[in-house]
């Protein structure tokens, strides 16, 4: 049975967590589990230095509530390998926006519990951040 891990943020709940998911959990395969982390608005602060829009809370409730996640767990830290140790999937969903250097600590961390990354493509246009930057353009026009 394949345990697969993958991770957000989820500021803003867009098309390309849908996607991410529901090709993680295609991964998972019919009898696998997906375990999806949300990023603790500690850790989004420490990364980014602004919190999300979206109360940890209501992220957590958010991502529950999409029909590819079986299990949502607290991701304290912005990398998942503190959650990846604790979890031992035996797969890790990355996506290619992430930096190499991080990637390839993924996959050594992996490789260590004989398991896998895969890296998922960057869905163009879906991101929190492109969604924001939107609005805030509409509210100056």
């Amino acid at each position: 049975m394949n345990i697969v891990y993958s991770y957000f943020v989820m500021d803003i709940v867009h098309r390309g967590h849908l996607l991410m998911m529901k090709n993680s959990k295609a991964i998972a395969g019919v009898d696998g589990r997906l375990i999806v982390g949300i990023v603790s608005d500690e850790a989004v602060i420490k990364q980014k230095g602004r919190a999300p829009v979206l109360s940890f809370s209501e992220r957590l409730e958010l991502a529950q509530a999409i029909k590819y996640a079986d299990v949502v767990v607290a991701q304290e830290d912005y990398s998942p390998l503190p959650n990846v140790r604790k979890i031992q999937p035996n797969i890790l969903m990355e996506s290619e926006s992430h930096d190499e250097l991080s990637i390839q600590k993924a996959r050594d961390e992996m490789e260590l519990l004989g398991g896998s990354v895969i890296v998922m493509p960057y869905f163009q246009g879906q991101s929190s951040t492109d969604i924001k930057n939107k609005i805030a353009a509409q509210q100056n026009d």
